[in-house]
């Protein structure tokens, strides 16, 4: 079987840091494509799981899931996407498509467990799967989105993972007009979570421990800012949101965030720390109140937040950065110093 050389960036075990990598892709099949990928955005995960901080890691591994290339090679059953169009991939390139939840347009929550992630997975064959911090990928058109013309490609990167990720709990849990919305964090989550509960026409409010942030969260979205820091900032706001969504990725406490909540109201966590959450019973059973998590979304929703960001000129705020400097990009994304995704320029991988 022919296949693809293929370049990038990977790390050979959990302590390594990411080197130049050699690989192969195979050729596209039937309703494969094939992208010449040009941007990539940088995901705390892709450190969670280089590092093996979730304990689920492969090696060799290539990170990267929020890929934005142009379409070079199409299969002979491809319909959706023709030479030369812009296209996108993001956490996933397969499931079973027979369960329910996949049926329904749920994939990531396969009952069968048989999503393909874009890395740090196995295909069909047993392969490991190599993602976007390199300069090609094949990939099932089912699993590929189309990138709206009016967008920057490099800012619509990050949509395919920070975007999506909030974007889909906020629809499930109806972020509209006459909601009061909370987002905890305001890092590559947050600052996505700030633009779509906006855009949705929600009353949106942010929540950080730093009076520094308070312009920039509000030039995002926000129409109020509660700094957390503060003398009983809890009390004060007590019982009055419909809905808070989790965006920090490093431990922290949620009990406060609970009392915020209204009766039957809920706090949803994207942000998936590496350690248990801890959660007092009291803090759910007074109000019927519950926590919950919600990881990405369908290719049906996906392409339905896409389409929105198009509609709405909504894409990620990036800092560009370059291969030699990764190590330098995932420290600053561990500190939470950048506004607010690094986004790879796949040209400097071979510069």
């Amino acid at each position: 079987m022919d296949m693809i050389a293929t370049q990038g960036y990977a790390v050979q075990n959990a302590t390594t840091p990411p080197a130049p990598f050699s690989y192969e892709n195979r050729e596209p099949g039937p309703k494969d494509i094939l992208l010449d990928i040009k941007f990539c955005g940088i995901c705390h995960s892709d450190i969670h799981q280089a590092r093996n901080e979730w304990g689920n890691s492969f090696y060799p591994m290539v990170p990267g899931h929020e890929i934005v290339g142009e379409v070079t090679k199409v299969g002979s059953e491809v319909t959706k996407f023709k030479l030369g169009d812009l296209a996108a991939i993001g956490c996933m390139v397969d499931s079973c498509r027979e369960c329910d939840s996949c049926k329904a347009g749920e994939e990531q929550y396969c009952d069968r467990h048989a999503v393909i992630w874009t890395y740090n997975g196995k295909d069909k064959a047993g392969n490991l799967t190599f993602g976007g911090y390199g300069d090609h990928i094949v990939v099932d058109e089912a699993f590929a989105l189309t990138v709206p013309a009016n967008l920057d490609p490099a800012a619509v990167a990050p949509l395919l993972c920070a975007g999506i990720t909030t974007y889909s709990p906020l629809r499930h849990w109806g972020a509209g007009p006459g909601k009061k919305i909370g987002v905890i964090g305001l890092g590559g989550l947050g600052h996505m979570a700030l633009k779509f509960s906006h855009a949705f026409g929600a009353h949106t409010v942010q929540f950080t421990t730093s009076a520094g942030k308070v312009e920039d969260a509000k030039r995002l979205g926000a129409d109020e800012v509660i700094l957390t820091s503060e003398k009983d900032w809890a009390a004060k706001h007590a019982g009055t949101f419909d809905f808070i969504l989790d965006c920090v990725s490093a431990p922290h406490d949620i009990t406060p965030y609970m009392s915020l909540l209204k009766r039957d109201s809920t706090l949803c966590t994207v942000g998936i720390p590496e350690t248990p959450i801890a959660l007092p019973a009291f803090a759910v059973a007074i109000g019927r109140k519950s926590f919950a998590g919600s990881a990405i979304g369908g290719i049906k929703e996906t392409q339905e937040m896409l389409d929105f960001c198009g509609k709405h000129n909504i894409v990620s705020d990036i800092e560009m950065t370059s291969f030699d400097k990764i190590e330098e990009a995932w420290t600053r994304v561990i500190k939470g110093d950048v506004k607010y995704r690094f986004v790879l320029d796949l040209a400097t991988l071979k510069a």
